[in-house]
């Protein structure tokens, strides 16, 4: 659909429910229907007009990037304005006036009450009255404090904070007001955290918005059923539940653990110790059991359970435990014996975007960094995902006479091996494999190691692949769904089968692919894999943004606590860093600069951290806890 017929579309639909409006205030009648109209309709259209308003002014950035210009050349099946100013100014025209429309009525009858709609407020509390924007401020609130377009190392404490609103408009809507509450801010939430998805993929930013909200429904509606069922202990459903979702969201194909409300506090160091033990999901649970317990006690539910100081001592306990974690492995740090070790990384950030083709300027500027880092004798060169774009197995058997790429592929091993150094760089691998009789290329995105001598010693295909744009595997069962992607030039892949560790002379390392880092128990495989340090190669020039940039470190943080292993990442624009087991970050290149990074990175003691040998055992716990309370609430509404 047209922004156009959208827009025509949306005019009709409020003309319509404002006759409606006019011929029920005129006849004064105080009917079921008549309060659903005046209450209920102007939150349905401001929910609509407010989240196609975000999503048409985010994605309106795609209108200066030329990759989308060439996608529009060739294709010709998406029509954008010239430039991001003008998108931005016509989605203000379209949808502000609406907005501004649907307030007013909004704002008017919850403050006039006309006849029609007085028995729909009659004993409702204001939290209920004024759930939409409550809904909406825990959605901005949860979102900016994250790394944001407001504050690009994100605002912390917020978190602590943002969801008392939502929780206070729980416990007093509705049921099926709730969930529909409870998705709005996961969406609001989703869309200005995710807001640079407008630049990654075409399609991505539609499918993020579209999954979370499917998401969301059945986790308010199990959340709110156990909620309404346990008077005494609520404070503790919304904390399970919420970590529990996280975590279930975070796996299988459409598993994206981005926006976790724990990793908002990567910059807390003592805080986030605690992930050594509980993953992520226990900052998760402390963050959200602080907000439960604030709203507890602003709704008055305390006053009315006898057990109104469990709240207090929940979260003084949690907090006890969460710091004085952070105090054993401090006091464990300075007991254990310095290691003998360290291996100098040059981590090289060549500061452009290979989706641009300029692949010998790009590479010329890998040369010239990778040049300059060789005085400092480094032990392994890294390159960042995709690095080197021309498929280096495949260009390296044509005549360089004949294909460019070719030629290219050639000066890179040779100049590779000129160095007699290790290099790392992301690159395009395949293989080639015999179904039903036929043979069939399959694509990866891979990671390379090459020995000083030139030789291609071991190659990590990604494992887990970005859902929709790189990889989809249901072809034949969602046809539609894959042609649409192919319309959109979706570069689909195909998953790796193996979790490899490369062997350096001096160290064992693994490379999680971009956002493959941002999964707590996939990069925990690696380290029980015997992976050393965990290097990430990444590609998150698109963004256009330092917020995504930030975001991503943000998750990475986590996997060098959890799993007591340096992290060391080469982005192609950032953030380029080095981060130590305990989640310092050591040293940083500059983020969208042409930079490389030459650090020594100590390697930890030998041994695993607990998070590293049992995984997710907390969130399991969690969601065992959850289905408990799920069937003892549904026990006590057959006694009744």
């Amino acid at each position: 659909m047209s922004s156009g017929v959208l827009t025509v579309a949306l005019i009709v639909l409020h003309v319509a429910c404002g006759i409606l409006l006019v011929l029920t205030l005129f006849r004064g009648r105080a009917s079921r229907g008549a309060a659903f109209l005046l209450v209920r309709v102007p939150e349905i259209l401001l929910t609509l007009c407010t989240v196609l308003f975000l999503f048409t002014y985010i994605y309106a950035t795609n209108a200066n990037m030329d990759y989308v210009q060439r996608f529009m050349a060739t294709h010709g099946n998406l029509r954008l304005a010239p430039n991001s100013t003008q998108e931005r100014l016509e989605a203000c025209l379209r949808y502000l006036p609406l907005i501004a429309l649907d307030s007013l009525w909004y704002v008017l009858v919850r403050i006039r009450r006309p006849l029609a709609a007085r028995g729909a407020f009659d004993g409702a509390r204001p939290a209920s009255t004024w759930g939409l924007p409550l809904a909406m401020l825990s959605g901005l609130l949860t979102a900016l404090a994250f790394p944001s377009f407001l504050r690009v190392q994100g605002i912390p404490v917020l978190a602590w904070f943002s969801l008392v609103p939502l929780m206070l408009c729980l416990s007093a809507a509705p049921k099926g007001w709730g969930i529909f509450y409870g998705t709005l801010a996961g969406v609001v939430q989703t869309m200005i955290t995710n807001y640079w998805l407008g630049t990654f993929n075409l399609l991505t930013l539609q499918f993020v918005t579209v999954v979370t909200a499917i998401e969301y429904v059945p986790f308010m509606a199990v959340a709110l059923l156990i909620l309404r069922r346990s008077p005494r202990g609520g404070f503790l459903v919304l904390p399970i539940a919420w970590t529990a979702f996280d975590w279930v969201r975070s796996m299988g194909f459409l598993g994206y653990p981005w926006g976790m409300l724990g990793t908002s506090q990567y910059a807390v160091i003592p805080m986030i110790q605690i992930a050594s033990l509980t993953g992520v999901w226990g900052v998760t649970f402390v963050v959200t059991l602080a907000n439960a317990v604030i709203a507890w006690y602003l709704s008055g539910a305390a006053s009315r359970s006898r057990r109104g100081p469990a709240a207090l001592i929940a979260l003084a306990v949690s907090l006890v435990l969460t710091l004085g974690w952070a105090g054993v492995r401090a006091v464990g740090d300075s007991m254990a014996r310095a290691p003998a070790r360290s291996v100098r990384l040059a981590l090289v950030q060549q500061n452009d975007d290979p989706r641009k083709d300029d692949y010998r300027e790009v590479y010329d500027t890998l040369r010239r960094l990778t040049d300059s880092s060789l005085s400092s004798h480094p032990d392994l060169v890294v390159w960042s995902e995709t690095a080197f774009v021309p498929n280096i197995r495949r260009w390296s058997q044509e005549d360089p006479k004949v294909f460019p790429l070719a030629a290219l592929v050639r000066d890179f091993l040779s100049y590779q091996k000129s160095t007699r150094q290790w290099l790392l760089t992301g690159n395009d691998d395949y293989s080639l494999v015999k179904r039903g009789g036929a043979e069939e290329r399959l694509d990866y995105n891979g990671a390379v190691l090459f020995s000083p001598a030139g030789e291609r010693v071991e190659t990590y295909h990604k494992i887990h692949l970005v859902p929709f744009t790189e990889y989809f595997p249901y072809k034949k069962q969602l046809p539609a769904v894959y042609a649409l992607l192919q319309s959109f030039d979706a570069y689909l892949w195909e998953p790796g089968d193996r979790r490899v560790v490369f062997h350096h002379p001096k160290f064992a390392f693994s490379t999680p692919i971009c956002f493959e880092d941002v999964f707590p128990n996939d990069v925990r495989k690696f380290v029980r894999e015997g992976a050393e340090v965990i290097l990430n190669i990444s590609n998150d020039y698109w963004s256009l943004t330092e917020t995504e940039a930030m975001q991503h470190s943000a998750n990475a943080i986590f996997r060098a606590v959890e799993n007591g292993r340096p992290v060391a990442r080469a982005s192609a624009s950032g953030l380029t860093c080095v981060v130590d087991p305990r989640g310092r970050i050591l040293a940083k290149a500059p983020l969208y600069a042409e930079s490389r990074l030459v650090v020594d990175v100590r390697l930890a003691p030998a041994g695993q951290t607990l998070y590293t040998r049992w995984g997710d055992w907390f969130p399991v716990v969690l969601l065992v806890s959850l289905g408990v309370m799920l069937i003892g609430g549904l026990a006590r509404r057959r006694e009744r």
